[in-house]
């Protein structure tokens, strides 16, 4: 398929702006469609029941089928069970044919002690939708690392499809827009221009730039913790030539102070392409004047580095979150307070494709009990119904049921 169709201009740009990155290529998931098998998994910490069922029921109102594992709420103290059987189950979703996104359920702890457990070859030889922030940051470098795939900094299940207020219609636009087949054509169904650019919506605060500049490269990180923990591993972070992204959320600034000393002093700033700051979500200090300003410290490791830096980026712990394909090629441009994904993260088909049956209608993009907040910006050209009806009627025409009262009232 088309991959990147720049003008010869926008191509020179990115060459001379793009070291070499190491690692493998990059290998893109296909695209989702309505009807598509999604698999439910749980590689950390231990899920809710009521949360997962309200996003089952979301996703299934949308066309997928849900697939949920029987033991799937097991509990091991703060892990989701044994480190084997953890590790089993996210290589029975990637192996499997049918399921074509393997959707954790929830971060918190535990990735990092199945990585030498995965078969990253499997991975890379099936290559389909991985979706998560927080602990699942361990996964997207691992598997960035080692199959090149691009993966999908974005909501987890537990927080967002499966929270009684759902997603914002930010982070709905973005996770729907970087994901969907739909999305990628306009409503006459021709194919649109590769990436797209992040809009923010009115009510959240403007980007800032720390250092100025324009460049682009492959995206890593996430989590700045998990970013850490991975140091001196067979997976840790790559940054040369890329850009990296990190947030955090409930570390003091002296931590995150510590965090980015630790990567500056392994020289992941050293070539780095840009830099992309995050939420740091309760991460100011509780120590009044005895501390640095979590600010201050950005400032002391970002301001004059060379490179692009963006802070305050909608991505992360954080109602507003924005899904990043991990491994896709952005551009930062610091000096527009702009964030640009240069290509599409998903297969779409090959050369000369003609317009596919399900582009006929109007595909459901949309749950159908989520009201957009009106300050909310949707992407450009994201070509995504406001609303759709709900698979799970018939007739097709029927209107979308309401989410159960009595399982609304048990998400807390």
């Amino acid at each position: 398929m088309r991959r990147i169709a720049f003008t010869s201009a926008a191509l020179g740009f990115v060459c001379a702006t793009v070291l070499r990155g190491e690692g493998p290529p990059p290998i893109f998931p296909p695209a989702l469609r309505p009807g598509d098998t999604v698999q439910l998994v749980a590689p950390a910490g231990s899920l809710e029941r009521s949360r997962v069922e309200l996003a089952r029921t979301r996703l299934t109102r949308m066309g997928f089928h849900v697939r949920v594992p029987e033991n799937l709420f097991r509990k091991r103290g703060y892990l989701a069970g044994d480190d084997d059987v953890r590790a089993e189950e996210l290589m029975a979703a990637f192996r499997d044919p049918t399921v074509r996104a393997v959707l954790p359920g929830a971060g918190g702890y535990g990735t990092t002690r199945l990585l030498d457990l995965l078969d990253y070859e499997a991975i890379r030889q099936n290559p389909k939708v991985l979706l998560g922030y927080s602990d699942i940051t361990g996964l997207h470098l691992a598997i960035q690392r080692k199959t090149g795939l691009v993966t999908f900094h974005g909501p987890v299940v537990s927080h967002g499809l499966g929270s009684r207020e759902n997603l914002t219609g930010f982070s709905r636009d973005y996770l729907w827009r970087a994901l969907l087949y739909r999305s990628y054509f306009d409503w006459a169904g021709q194919l649109l221009d590769e990436g797209y650019t992040y809009e923010l919506p009115p009510a959240l605060p403007e980007l800032r730039a720390l250092s100025s500049g324009r460049a682009a490269g492959r995206l890593t990180g996430g989590n700045l913790s998990l970013v850490c923990a991975l140091m001196g591993t067979a997976f840790e972070v790559q940054t040369a030539g890329r850009v990296l992204f990190i947030e955090d959320t409930n570390e003091e600034p002296y931590r995150i102070d510590r965090y980015l000393s630790q990567l500056r002093l392994g020289g992941k700033f050293d070539r780095v392409s840009a830099v992309i700051l995050g939420q740091f979500t309760n991460c100011e200090s509780r120590k009044g004047e005895d501390s640095l300003s979590l600010e201050q410290v950005l400032a002391d490791y970002f301001e004059g580095l060379g490179v692009p830096v963006i802070a305050n980026f909608p991505a992360g712990h954080s109602r507003f979150n924005a899904t990043l394909p991990i491994n896709a090629l952005v551009e930062v441009d610091a000096d527009a307070r702009r964030v640009r994904l240069l290509e599409n993260p998903v297969q779409l088909g090959e050369p000369g494709q003609t317009l596919p049956p399900d582009l006929a209608a109007p595909e459901v993009g949309v749950e159908p009990d989520v009201v957009p907040e009106p300050t909310a910006t949707a992407p450009a050209r994201a070509g995504l119904p406001d609303n759709g009806p709900d698979p799970a009627s018939s007739p097709a025409s029927a209107p979308a049921r309401p989410i159960d009262d009595d399982l609304l009232r048990r998400i807390p």
